[in-house]
């Protein structure tokens, strides 16, 4: 089996493995408790509860027409996995909701765990190359019609759906759709961009070099040098640039002040490392 073959089989499995994580969320959690959390899968949650039509069915009809739309204007980029994507989520989704029950009519348990279980799910989708149409379609058609952006496009969107549950269903079920929406869209980037954050840290020294070496030796971790020139002073040094795990930020501390008292250090969150000594490239 040749490797592209073999990535592309693990990328469709990625995406089903999501889409029936999203469906779980909306099955278990969402729809029950009436929580439209935007986006297509919020709109036919509102229309099942005012008409009785399936979710998945509702949202394979609504993603139809915005995929034709989006063929048309945006071209072939979506392709087939969007469209893959797309049916999946739709049948499973209703294929769950005949063997599953509610797990919970707790709005609140509702909303946190329905959130995050929907975002782990569209996160894995979109991590394997894939999509579920639907909003994110609907977002860049309102970029090619309009001034906004596609993000931009994507709250509009979410926006009029709560809005539309909040006036079916009330305020506080509305509330609650933001409360889920927030966190699914955390749970989406913690999923893409990994769960193991890192800290970046940015030596100034007059000892770079020392500082470089016990990096080496004693956290055994590498530095990267930048030539640097300091405005006020007009004179050149060098810059360390150094990627530590969190657990490793307070040994970096205190080598660095060993070293050099004086030294400036700027240190920052990283949500995502590859390479060696981190994940490697192989595992996206």
């Amino acid at each position: 089996m040749s490797k592209k073959l073999e990535r592309e089989i693990r990328s469709y499995i990625g995406i089903t493995a999501g889409c029936f994580l999203t469906g779980l969320g909306l099955v278990l959690f969402l729809v029950p408790n009436k929580i439209a959390a935007g986006g297509v899968s919020g709109l036919a949650t509102v229309l099942y509860h005012i008409i009785g039509v399936p979710v998945g069915l509702t949202m394979l009809v609504l993603n139809v027409p915005l995929f034709m739309a989006g063929l048309k204007v945006l071209g072939l980029r979506f392709g087939v996995k969007t469209l893959y994507g797309t049916v999946a989520l739709s049948l499973l989704t209703d294929a769950l909701s005949l063997v599953l029950r509610p797990a919970t009519f707790d709005s609140l348990l509702a909303a946190i765990y329905g959130g995050i279980l929907t975002g782990v799910g569209l996160g894995v989708v979109f991590r394997s190359g894939g999509s579920t149409g639907g909003t994110d379609l609907a977002a860049l058609l309102f970029r090619r019609f309009t001034s906004l952006s596609a993000g931009m496009g994507l709250l509009v969107v979410d926006a009029l759906v709560i809005a539309l549950a909040g006036i079916v269903f009330g305020m506080e079920l509305a509330l609650y759709a933001l409360l889920a929406l927030f966190l699914a869209s955390r749970a989406i980037d913690t999923v893409q961009e990994g769960g193991g954050f890192a800290k970046a840290a940015v030596i100034i020294s007059d000892h770079s070099a020392e500082i470089a070496r016990r990096i080496l030796t004693d956290l055994d971790r590498g530095a990267t040098g930048i030539c640097g020139r300091g405005v006020y002073t007009n004179r050149g040094r060098e810059l360390l640039l150094v990627v530590v795990q969190r657990a490793e930020v307070t040994r970096l501390k205190n080598l660095v002040a060993e070293v050099d008292p004086r030294a400036f250090v700027i240190v920052s969150n990283v949500h995502e490392v590859l390479g060696e000594g981190f994940r490697e490239w192989r595992d996206n």
